[in-house]
């Protein structure tokens, strides 16, 4: 197949990721072109793939929310501009399907006409899109296939999408082996550092079980980081930086326990599963699709969202078996999700063909 693979322009598709909407297009695009499909890669400048990569953002380009109304507008029109760009090309370029990995809304009306794979990385509340599916007489593309990344975040969207499939994220597993030995009474942390995913209540929590905690990211809010996170620095509370994946896997190896302490429906928690292959259960707060992934054997959900609660979770977590938390990454195989979205691309081209015919 010829697919065009649409990302968001926020940040380039290359390592250290971002956040793991980055880390999955990178590894999507990859396995797209090792199993022989012609792919180029919609994104930002100074992103790296095996797919063809059409660069559509300056690299020195960022978008922040700490601008003024005014920039932020500006930002918002010239990323608009780029996705308008990309849906053009698009058009153009004789590709047999769109696997569409964006946060825009624009596909929804404006690539009606061609066929096209939604992946929904979020909840059901991203604004621009939820402005439109919600209008009055708005219909899906018949060309159009929608598909989530957990039951949990499938629900909310079936509310406004006709049809939402389940493919759930998934992870090179090998990548993920260790040989390093956990750290005794040690509490590892990672994600993009931003309020929504909790790391103050994070710190408090390891803090209140009698564990060191160690933390790693991209400093995305630096507001937040100023206000709730370097006053808690030190005290036995250290900042690894952001890591890349060989990295990533030697430090959730490194922990007793990984904490997961997102503050709003986080929709799948890719780290979750990356510290389950690593061998560290998982300590998490009862929200978004924690459940679907730990299971009961390879973690600890917290009975309400405070420090208490995450820190007696904490507490139960660290002492399962860290053969339990590798059998639980098995369900998140990467190469089971690829098959997953190859099966609905190769649906999505036949039913284009089957309409032209």
């Amino acid at each position: 197949m010829k697919i065009a693979l649409l990302s968001h322009m926020h940040h380039a598709i290359a390592e250290p990721y971002e956040g793991g909407t980055e880390a999955h297009t990178a590894m999507l695009a990859d396995e797209l072109v090792a199993r022989g499909h012609d792919v180029t890669l919609f994104a930002k400048e100074g992103s790296v793939s095996d797919a063809r990569v059409y660069p559509l953002v300056p690299k020195d380009f960022e978008f922040t929310n700490l601008a003024s109304p005014l920039v932020r507008k500006q930002q918002q029109g010239f990323l608009a501009e780029a996705v308008h760009h990309s849906i053009e090309a698009i058009g153009e370029g004789d590709f047999d399907v769109t696997l569409n990995n964006s946060l825009s809304s624009l596909p929804y009306s404006d690539m009606r006409d061609l066929p096209m794979l939604t992946i929904l990385h979020t909840p059901a509340n991203l604004d621009d899109v939820t402005a439109i599916v919600s209008r009055a007489g708005w219909t899906p593309s018949p060309l159009h296939r929608y598909v989530t990344v957990s039951q949990s975040n499938a629900r909310g969207w079936r509310g406004l999408l006709p049809e939402v499939d389940v493919v759930p994220n998934g992870i090179k597993l090998d990548d993920w082996r260790s040989h390093i030995a956990p750290t005794p009474g040690l509490a590892v942390w990672a994600a993009r550092i931003t309020r929504e995913k909790g790391l103050h209540l994070a710190i408090d929590a390891a803090r209140s079980a009698g564990m060191q905690f160690e933390f790693a990211g991209p400093i995305s809010r630096i507001d937040y980081w100023d206000a709730e996170i370097a006053p808690r620095l030190g005290d036995g509370v250290r900042y690894r930086g952001h890591l890349d994946h060989r990295g990533l896997a030697d430090f959730f190896a490194s922990g007793e326990v990984f904490v997961s302490s997102p503050l709003w429906e986080e929709p799948f928690g890719l780290t979750v599963v990356e510290a389950l292959a690593a061998g560290t259960p998982v300590a998490a707060l009862p929200n978004g699709a924690v459940r679907e992934l730990i299971g009961t054997e390879a973690g600890a959900i917290s009975r309400s969202t405070d420090a208490a609660a995450l820190a007696s979770a904490i507490n139960r977590a660290r002492h399962l078996p860290r053969s339990a938390a590798v059998a639980a990454s098995a369900r998140f195989d990467f190469g089971g999700m690829v098959d997953g979205y190859e099966e609905l691309l190769v649906e999505l081209c036949a039913l284009t063909l089957e309409r032209s015919a």
